[in-house]
């Protein structure tokens, strides 16, 4: 099985709005990526990390998602406190940085206008999305970041929102998948500026993750 399946065509034209906004991007930094972003990480993780969309000097100008920004340099520290990662991140899609089962995708694959998709964008992404997770044969965890990415995959999923409420590192069994939803507040530099996200509160995310993959 290849991974195409998981990201549109880089000319995808689904959403005029993105696509509009990846052409200007594309005219003033042609030496940026400025497409859809695929995932990163073997299809045979069992952890999936679903954001919220590439950020425009993130994953927008990487190529691979949360690379290039804050959200990244704390994700990517925290993957590989806990083993999910190995090598150096250094903020570039050849820095050789490996994941170990645990795959990174975003809810929304092209980068939004100040970074705030709107309900039709997510809504066009989400069978990329379903998709993916359904191509994952041995998933037991998603972590999403934000109240987006939370909705978005329960809806992919095609579960209820209402029967499965947001909250900071609640965890989420959802019926017949095979795997548990574990919530997280996004790890932007808004979030952790603000402190609404601490490190040490993300880390005990990853501890519950741990737990969840040791079958504790």
């Amino acid at each position: 099985m290849t991974e195409e399946f998981s990201v549109p065509e880089q000319t995808c034209a689904l959403c005029p709005r993105l696509a509009a906004f990846r052409a200007d991007n594309r005219a003033a930094h042609p030496d940026w990526h400025n497409g859809p972003v695929d995932s990163f990480g073997p299809l045979g993780a069992e952890l999936l990390v679903i954001g919220l969309a590439p950020g425009l000097q993130g994953a927008n100008k990487t190529g691979r998602p949360f690379t290039g920004d804050y959200a990244g340099d704390l994700l990517y520290a925290t993957l590989s406190g806990h083993g999910y990662a190995k090598g150096t991140y250094d903020k570039h899609r050849g820095d050789g940085l490996e994941l170990v089962n645990a795959r990174i995708t975003n809810a929304v694959r092209c980068v939004p206008p100040q970074n705030k998709p709107i309900g039709s964008e997510v809504s066009n992404c989400l069978p990329f999305l379903a998709r993916e997770i359904a191509a994952m044969p041995n998933l037991k965890a998603m972590l999403c970041l934000g109240l987006l990415s939370h909705n978005a995959t329960l809806r992919g999923l095609g579960f209820k929102q209402s029967a499965f409420k947001f909250g900071h590192g609640s965890v989420h069994d959802l019926p017949d998948t095979g795997a548990v939803l574990v919530d997280s507040y996004h790890c932007s530099r808004y979030n952790t500026n603000t402190g609404r996200l601490t490190v040490e509160m993300f880390d005990a995310v990853f501890d519950t993750l741990d737990g969840i993959l040791a079958g504790a």
